[in-house]
């Protein structure tokens, strides 16, 4: 399975490449990726019909015992045999549905081909991290497919629209497969979690809950259906592999997947059939309301996905069976009918049933291929539908009980709606109606007619063939808890599943002539609660909630921000301090009365700092403090430490004032008194708590520390007695090559600073200005004596506040010293 993912990968990495070298054919060899699949799955089905199952096992990262499994049994061999099939035959289409200048169909080619890919291991892999993994990638390739016409509002809405949606349900499932890998007896292999479910608790009814949150918004349930529809502003062909065998499989997949360990569960059943019966009738019969063809077969697609999930999630073998089967002619059906109206698009120029008349006489065989689909989805004999939903009455009608009962009438009433707006999309698309000319057609490519056939012929094979689909699937019907074993066949005998069958027909057929041909009506009879006006107002109001957070919280002043951050590191620190034990040893408040003295004169300059108005003043200040903590350092034996901090501090003292001189000597506007008295306790508050943690950090050791052993482990690897230097260049080598680095980086930017003149101007150097002043310093003395005079009556004259009025007055007392500190600079 590995190799056939990176050829995958191979294929949407070059696929670009050549369908912009030699055109839309290549889509025929791209579809030879997905078919590579198909083959593959039908190597192995004499394993899977024995029950044996192909496991694949790669190690990822084998300190974490993270494993790549992909494991293929029956379930997993079906949906790789649909995914593969359906997305070759797809592919092949496109190389004839696309114009040969159309935009974009290499990028297209390449995310379709890795959206094939991400499918396929979706639904072979047995991690349920990796399927998470495979799941986003759908996501993230079906945006991409979806917007294909970028140009357009409504792709770019509608693909913003899904990935939102499905986005939005995958972490909340990541959520659950978290919960239910890390909880007593479970598990991040889905074959470990079905075998031996974890028992079932709070959390893990809360976990499944979310797993089921993912599963429905990609599978388009209520309320999250109203992405799908939308989502046909995408090329049909996308249309055809995404909604009707590909992406929105993934969530029927999933629950088709857990339904045999978790089914029984009432977290699982309750939410999930009733949302599933819900979605079934809505979607049926906002099918009837559509007169584009595409939006019938995507509400239709709505409905029938209701319908997979409610035979497939619930507990009974007989209905798994026939859910199971049920998935295989849904893809085929409901692909060969968008197909089909990618054809009925291209040769007439629109979808809309109101313009489309007697297209069977001018496309007689394609009328053909799509009543065969259609019998095929609204269950005529002897189609590969028709045997699913008579399996799926039987079973229902077998079990009998209450919970049976109910899915039995959600399932008759459903299907009575399929058969109307199956009517209704035929008779819309093909036949003759009263009022309206025949639609003149373009003659279409032949090649284009033979996937929607091959399609519609493999529905009928299955049809005729229903013992070896029973063969085939029966073993994962056999994984499911409960009821008797069913069976696929084409003559159940008389009995109420053959009643109800002539009885859904016929209703469906009335339907369909009462109300089927009137869109009037439709349009006129809607529900009061549309969910996708109900997201756009969501979406709207999140907008305006954003922007107003982002008023509050992003003010522009660097204090409040501060604020914000040492308020919240105060408040947790201190939580935690007191929900906690605090464990504080002896401590001692000096050794030396020296040590007294420096930490008064520390904490006496900081506070001033804090206090002072003029610039030069504060850094002054600041720089006592440094100098304290080096004489600090010497104290406690360690000159090397105390050298390093005073040079540290001379140089950002020495870049300080160069950089000051350049700035206004006062800072800006003092702040009020309470603005004051609040910072100043913030700042207590601060030191405080770090102070706290200091102590209980050094008082909760629980081994030895490092400084026992780092004098000689510093002489054995670094072969010196000089602890500090053995640290700096051999230890930590390159972090001390690091740290110069960022010195010489800050040293330019800090010459860019003193040596630019104008905001706007070049950067220069002192001696790049010969004869030229800087500041109000000349670089080589003034041209004249009367020139420097009269610059220093100028300077006079200027504001005591102002640096350069400090600079021309210390040049004029000293005339000889201005010309040596411009060099230096």
């Amino acid at each position: 399975m590995l190799q056939i993912l990176l050829l995958h990968v191979a294929a949407a990495v070059i696929g670009p490449l050549l369908l912009n070298r030699f055109g839309r054919r290549m889509f025929a060899v791209l579809g030879l990726a997905p078919a590579s699949a198909a083959v593959w799955a039908l190597t192995h089905t004499g394993e899977i019909m024995a029950g044996r199952e192909v496991v694949e096992t790669y190690t990822w990262v084998p300190e974490l015992d993270l494993e790549i499994t992909f494991r293929l049994d029956t379930l997993s061999w079906f949906m790789v045999l649909i995914v593969g099939a359906v997305g070759a035959l797809v592919l092949a289409y496109c190389a004839w549905y696309f114009a040969s200048v159309a935009k974009g169909k290499g990028r297209f080619g390449g995310v379709f081909v890795a959206f094939a890919g991400a499918m396929l291991g979706l639904v072979a892999t047995d991690s349920t991290l990796m399927l998470y993994l495979f799941w986003e990638l759908t996501t993230v390739f079906s945006y991409l497919l979806i917007g294909h016409y970028s140009e357009r509002k409504v792709s770019r809405r509608a693909a913003m629209q899904a990935i939102i949606v499905t986005t939005f349900g995958g972490l909340v499932m990541l959520g659950g497969i978290i919960v239910l890998g890390q909880v007593e007896g479970g598990s991040y292999s889905l074959r470990e979690l079905v075998a031996q479910p974890p028992a079932m608790t709070m959390l893990t009814s809360v976990a499944i809950i979310c797993v089921l949150v993912g599963a429905v918004s990609k599978s388009a349930l209520i309320p999250f259906h109203f992405w799908l529809p939308a989502a046909m502003a995408a090329p049909t062909p996308v249309s055809a592999y995404l909604h009707a065998a590909a992406m929105v499989k993934a969530g029927v997949y999933l629950v088709a997947r857990l339904a045999p360990g978790f089914s029984t569960w009432a977290s699982w059943e309750w939410p999930l059939l009733v949302l599933a019966s819900l979605t079934m009738i809505v979607g049926g019969y906002r099918a009837m309301r559509q007169w584009d063809l595409k939006l019938v077969l995507a509400y239709g697609t709505v409905s029938q996905l209701g319908l997979l999930i409610m035979l497939v999630g619930q507990s009974d073998r007989a209905v798994a069976l026939a859910g199971i089967a049920m998935i295989g002619s849904h893809a085929m059906f409901k692909a060969t009918l968008f197909l089909t109206v990618g054809i009925v698009d291209a040769a007439a120029g629109t979808r809309d049933i109101h313009q489309l008349s007697n297209l069977k006489r001018t496309m007689p065989f394609l009328a053909v291929v799509a009543a065969l689909a259609i019998a095929s989805m609204i269950g005529i004999a002897p189609m590969a539908g028709y045997v699913a939903k008579e399996a799926a009455l039987e079973g229902l009608v077998h079990d009998g009980g209450p919970r049976s009962t109910a899915l039995l009438v959600v399932l008759v009433v459903g299907s009575v709606l399929t058969v109307a707006y199956g009517l209704r999309f035929w008779w819309g698309a093909f036949a003759r109606k009263d009022g309206l000319e025949d639609t003149p057609t373009d003659r279409e490519a032949w090649p284009m007619f033979v996937p929607p056939t091959i399609l519609a012929l493999a529905g009928l094979a299955a049809g005729l063939a229903p013992k070896l689909g029973d063969r085939l699937l029966a073993p994962y019907a056999e994984t499911y808890p409960e009821g008797d074993p069913g069976y696929l066949t084409l003559w159940g005998g008389f009995g109420l599943p053959l009643y109800l069958t002539v009885g859904i027909l016929v209703g469906g057929a009335a339907l369909f002539w009462w109300r089927g041909r009137d869109s009037g009506l439709q349009r006129r009879e809607s529900f009061a609660f549309d969910a996708e006006d109900l997201y756009r107002r969501f979406m709207r109001r999140l907008d305006r909630a954003a922007g107003v957070a982002t008023s509050i919280t992003q003010r522009g002043s660097l204090p409040v921000y501060l604020a914000v951050i040492l308020v919240v590191a105060v408040i947790a620190a201190t939580t935690a301090i007191l929900a906690g034990e605090t464990p504080i040893g002896d401590v001692r408040a000096w050794d030396s009365p020296a040590q007294l003295v420096i930490g008064v004169v520390i904490v006496v300059s900081a506070v001033a700092a804090a206090r002072a108005r003029r610039r030069l003043k504060a850094i002054l200040l600041l720089g006592i403090s440094g100098y304290g903590v080096a004489f600090l350092y010497e104290i406690h034996g360690a000159p090397d430490l105390a050298l390093t901090q005073v040079l540290v501090e001379t140089v950002t003292l020495l870049v300080f004032v160069l950089v000051l001189r350049r700035l206004p000597a006062y800072f800006s506007n003092r702040p009020l008194a309470d603005s004051r008295w609040l910072r100043a306790a913030l700042g207590v508050a601060v030191g405080v708590v770090v102070s706290v943690i200091a102590l209980i950090a050094t008082s909760a050791r629980t081994a030895d520390p490092v400084s026992v052993d780092f004098p000689r482990e510093a002489y054995d690897y670094g072969y010196g007695y000089n602890i500090v230097n053995v640290t700096l260049v051999d230890i930590r080598a390159w972090d001390t090559m690091g740290e110069i680095s960022v010195l010489l980086v800050a040293a330019t930017g800090v010459a860019s600073l003193v040596f630019l003149r104008v905001r706007t101007a070049r950067v220069e150097r002192a001696a790049d200005l010969s004869g030229q002043r800087l500041g109000d310093v000349w670089t080589q003395g003034p041209p004249a004596a009367s020139a420097s005079c009269t610059s220093r009556r100028a300077a006079s004259r200027r504001p005591a506040s102002s640096p350069t009025a400090r600079s021309a007055t210390s040049a004029g007392s000293q005339p000889g010293r201005p010309w040596r500190r411009s060099a230096a600079r």
